[in-house]
């Protein structure tokens, strides 16, 4: 009797830690904390791609801003 008593209570202990176990991984699968840094990341690695591929178009566009700044401001 003694033995199938210790039998139960491991039985009973291994689905304590198995339901813990299961819990705790749907916890972790389920949280989103980290979500926005990998939103942020791949927001940089598009913007930067971006600014590799319209390089020179964007160096001549600040160029020429900032010569029409320098004509303006001299006139005044």
């Amino acid at each position: 009797m003694l033995y199938l008593k210790k039998i139960v209570d491991l039985k009973n202990n291994a689905a304590l830690k198995i339901r813990r176990t299961a819990a705790e991984g749907k916890r972790i699968l389920q949280d989103t904390s980290g979500m926005t840094v990998v939103e942020l990341l791949l927001i940089l690695v598009v913007l930067i791609a971006l600014v590799l591929i319209f390089k020179t178009q964007l160096t001549e566009l600040v160029k020429t801003i900032f010569d029409k700044i320098t004509r303006e401001s001299a006139g005044i």
